[in-house]
């Protein structure tokens, strides 16, 4: 009898795994603090994040949560807060960012920083872009404490400033001055998500590289003159070829592992035309009409396949009679990974091939390289086996054609996995997308969103009986 007496008190205090939620309790919990997160103005330049971090510090201290905030700029303050697990496996971290791109007033049917709910889905800036990540780390973080659930790791979660327009005062200042207070081996922040078409789930992506940005700018020099004398050794002749030629050139196609695996799987459920087009990618005689369509019919695909280039900003001269004697383009370029971009500059050079045209290279906002997050590790697992059993669909690994912050963890060694909620694929043309004019989120996304979040970081921390 005493035996069993012992035997059942020991299994009393063994910890039971992460219990689901309830999530038709939480929905509503969760909506409350997604509508505040976005009615707070956090729109970078000039950033103001603290206000979103003082909120976010009371919601968590009230459940009992540590929280440590740190700042390089006082009104750009981020949040670190962390649970602890038992050390057997290393951290976990979550992450948000805390500010938004700027917006046009004048454009916006429902105020930015509304958070008007209509029709099934909420307006407002950031609702995407990353408020909703943002959200869904908080409740995790909120319903991990309530359920006392035991963990393997530490589960640390980071709400950060400046993603947008300014990484000093966010990302970087963590990384050179908190590393020991985030150092992970998993992260899970922005960038992928659950493409939805017709109103049913298709696939999710997670991002697990991304594209650099690099930029230069051509500079066109030629003799100033008379407006009314014109002159085809004009700069902004010169300057006109340049960016035709480079906006036209079809850089180098060069995949890797992940938009190898991303073209494959993307043709097993794409329709007839385009899962050809998507295969034929590998094909040396099929190849350059398959790009071809693709940069008029499908920019995203197309830009996965190489180093991009857009000519974004022209500037020249300063009164309608007067030749200038100098124009400028500058470009954006998102280089593969691995680009050797002084080579790529070279090869620029060499398309363009005009003398008059110099090609200067940007040294400005500049993130790290590195190599992309594991496909066959258990980060990519947790984040595959959540999508499934919130949304059912199969996920595709995606090189994100942008830039975010995991650039510079990914450098420093962490695996790091773009997330996102669920999105109809219909949105974005309609202006509805992430930096739009009408950013919205489905309510059904965001409370789906949380639950995937909760998923995953239970999947990748909690301790398994």
């Amino acid at each position: 009898m005493r035996s069993l007496f012992v035997f059942a008190l020991l299994g009393a205090c063994v910890p039971a795994p992460a219990q689901t939620p309830d999530w038709s309790k939480i929905n509503g919990e969760a909506m409350r603090h997604f509508q505040a997160l976005v009615q707070i103005d956090s729109t970078d330049p000039p950033g103001n994040e603290t206000r979103v971090v003082e909120y976010v510090r009371k919601v968590l201290e009230a459940e009992g949560i540590p929280v440590t905030v740190v700042a390089k700029e006082p009104a750009r303050a981020n949040l670190i807060a962390r649970l602890k697990g038992n050390g057997s496996k290393r951290p976990l971290l979550i992450m948000g960012h805390t500010d938004t791109v700027q917006v046009d007033l004048a454009k916006w049917t429902f105020p930015p920083f509304s958070a008007t709910r209509q029709g099934g889905y909420v307006y407002g800036r950031g609702t995407l872009d990353d408020k909703s990540d943002l959200l869904a780390a908080m409740m995790t973080m909120l319903l991990l404490k309530r359920s006392n659930a035991q963990l393997d790791r530490d589960v640390i979660f980071v709400a950060e400033a400046g993603e947008e327009a300014a990484t000093g005062p966010g990302i970087e200042y963590l990384v050179n001055e908190h590393w020991n207070d985030i150092e992970a081996e998993i992260c899970l922040a922005e960038a992928g998500g659950v493409r939805r078409s017709n109103g049913r789930p298709v696939y999710a992506t997670v991002e697990t590289t991304e594209k650099q940005p690099k930029g230069a700018r051509l500079i066109s020099k030629g003799p100033a003159g008379h407006g009314s004398r014109p002159l085809r050794s004009s700069a902004v002749v010169h300057l006109a070829r340049a960016v035709e030629k480079i906006a036209m050139w079809d850089p180098p196609m060069r995949l890797n592992d992940t938009t190898r695996y991303y073209f494959e799987k993307l043709a097993t459920f794409s329709g007839p035309d385009e899962a050809a087009r998507y295969r034929g990618l590998v094909d040396p005689q099929k190849a350059p009409a398959i790009r071809e369509y693709m940069a008029e019919h499908n920019p995203l695909a197309y830009s996965m396949l190489h180093t991009s280039i857009s000519p974004n900003i022209i500037q020249g001269g300063y009164q309608v009679n007067v030749i200038p004697s100098e124009a400028e383009a500058t470009l954006d370029i998102r280089a593969l990974p691995d680009e050797n971009m002084p080579a790529f500059y070279e090869l620029m050079r060499r398309v363009i091939n005009d003398p008059a045209v110099e090609v200067v290279p940007n040294t400005k906002n500049q993130r790290p390289g590195a190599a992309p997050s594991r496909l066959d590790g258990e980060g990519f697992r947790a984040v595959e086996a959540a999508y499934r059993k919130i949304y059912g669909v199969m996920t595709l690994p995606m090189m994100q054609t942008g830039a975010t912050d995991m650039a510079f963890l990914r450098a420093k060694g962490m695996q790091c996995y773009g997330v996102g909620a669920m999105v109809d694929e219909e949105d974005a043309p309609q202006g509805f997308g992430p930096h739009s004019d009408q950013e919205r989120i489905l309510e059904e996304a965001l409370y789906k969103h949380t639950q995937f979040f909760w998923e995953a970081v239970t999947g990748l921390a909690a301790r398994k009986n």
